[in-house]
């Protein structure tokens, strides 16, 4: 019997009955392993009118009682999270390691919002004016829409509605439909730390659940991740509801490499920041760009390295990368792969047909490696988002960076060298949000906020960190005099002058 996905409403599982839903796939098989229930207009209304009702009482929580339930939470996801990490590799097909490493960054946020009662302290001006103070505070906006994708079905969301709920926000999220469980399993541990009914909602769907949250006159704000054409779509139609907006788009990395690299270094780290994941990640490096004379060095290096990474079920501890999520987005980026060799790319390395530890129906897709790849070529312009590396060749340190600088997507980059210098010169001139210098996936910290630019970015705030905390509220300034009753002949009750 297959299992069945439902929203999370109010505190508890839906019972109703579902119009329309979809499959829930084993990536590592190809086979159906849940089906879970689509949003229509009743369950959207539903969820937003439940996190509506309980938006006074959370909002009226005080901040010691709202972080003691962020710092249960924490505990039992401590305590749980190799039971979520089987959860996602089941329904993503990443190996558990990288489930593992994904819990451990959401762990970190979590943290991060336990510190709520300093991060939303206001400001105080005392006689501003004569007997006059004035002072700010840091107010929920209401009830909120998180939207997430398959990638980090459980980091993503854990991006946002930790301090969306530390803020004193009630929250609406839809994750993606091809991994829905990780997001329930969240707001079950959220229940079992103490989170009243309805101030966390899930709601699962496809376009239809997003809109709702996207028109609902009663949801403040958007969280977005995703693929830039949805990321323009979320913010255009947000903002054009009235809402609040941070759409994270997507990515085209580059990893430059100068000629005083340690290439060994920069090799191992190509790899595992391409292939990682099945290259399913906003940060994965999708452009090597070899500064001359280390190409072809450096191109033997990484081919050599992808020769020994192992495929295969993402539960079997032997596995290095495991498939891609479904079959559609399998079909989509191995057709990169025929695009790149009609275009006339060299192909180093042909994942097609790659032998796996796992079942043959599976969404399979070797390390694939291209060199000499051009700037019009579709394999370099387009977020591919899978196991697709593309080395592009640059004379330069200036035909490198105005490379990087082309190209519309801003999100990520990376320098690999031994020069303090020109590392320096490259985090000042190159136009991306994100800079790794010897690191190639510069994801950062929890108390810092993560974010790219130009196409990688809609609206202006980046998430979790401060800006994460700032986007989740509003600021109300307040100017306050209190006249000296007294000089009025009322009797305060103060003693009086002997």
């Amino acid at each position: 019997m297959t299992d069945r996905i439902s929203h999370w409403i109010d505190g508890k599982p839906f019972a109703g009955a579902a119009q329309r839903g979809g499959d829930v796939f084993d990536p590592a098989t190809g086979e159906v392993r849940a089906k879970v229930d689509f949003a229509g207009e009743h369950e959207i209304a539903q969820a937003v009118a439940a996190a509506s009702a309980a938006l006074p009482g959370w909002r009226g929580t005080s901040l010691a009682a709202r972080t003691r339930i962020l710092f249960a939470f924490r505990e039992l996801l401590v305590a749980r999270k190799h039971e979520l990490a089987k959860i996602v590799t089941s329904e993503h097909g990443k190996v558990e390691s990288d489930a593992a490493g994904e819990i451990a960054r959401a762990i970190e946020n979590v943290e991060y919002a336990c510190g709520a009662a300093q991060l939303l302290k206001g400001g105080f001006s005392e006689n501003a004016s004569t007997g006059v103070d004035v002072y700010s505070i840091a107010q929920p906006l209401g009830v909120v829409g998180v939207i997430s994708p398959f990638n980090f079905p459980a980091m993503v969301p854990l991006w946002f509605v930790p301090n969306a709920l530390a803020c004193g926000n009630t929250v609406v999220l839809k994750p993606s439909e091809k991994d829905p469980s990780a997001a329930n399993f969240i707001a079950e541990l959220f229940a079992e730390a103490g989170l009243p009914a309805g101030v966390l909602n899930v709601l699962h769907g496809d376009k239809v659940a997003v809109d709702g949250l996207l028109e609902h006159r009663d949801v403040k704000a958007i969280s977005f991740v995703g693929s830039t054409p949805i990321a323009r779509y979320v913010y255009e139609t947000a903002t054009r509801n009235g809402k609040r907006v941070q759409a994270l788009g997507g990515a085209k990395n580059h990893m430059v490499v100068l000629p005083d690299a340690d290439l060994d270094l920069a090799a191992d780290a190509a790899v595992s920041a391409g292939f990682g994941s099945a290259g399913e990640r906003c940060m994965a490096v999708s452009v090597v760009v070899a500064v001359d004379p280390v190409g072809d060095e450096l191109v033997r290096k990484i081919a050599e390295r992808i020769a020994k990474l192992r495929v295969g079920d993402g539960r079997k501890p032997t596995s290095e990368m495991g498939p891609l999520v479904t079959r559609a987005h399998h079909e989509r980026v191995e057709s990169y792969v025929d695009a790149g060799v009609s275009a006339g790319a060299t192909l180093v390395v042909d994942g097609r047909g790659v032998e796996v530890d796992g079942e043959p129906g599976g969404f399979w897709l070797g390390p694939t490696l291209f060199d000499h790849v051009r700037p019009e070529m579709p394999v370099y312009t387009d977020e591919i988002f899978g196991p697709v590396l593309s080395v592009a060749r640059a004379d330069s340190y200036e035909a490198a960076l105005e490379l990087v600088n082309a190209n519309a997507y801003g999100n990520g980059t990376a320098i690999f060298t031994g020069d303090g210098a020109a590392a320096r010169r490259f985090q000042n001139e190159v136009e991306v949000g994100m800079v790794g210098i010897n690191v190639p996936i510069p994801v950062p910290v929890s108390y810092y906020s993560f974010g790219g630019w130009k196409d990688s970015l809609f609206g202006d705030s980046h998430a979790y960190g401060p800006e994460g905390f700032h986007f989740f509220t509003r600021t109300k300034v307040v100017t306050s005099r209190w006249p000296d009753r007294s000089h009025a002949g009322v009797n305060l009750g103060f003693p009086k002058n002997s």
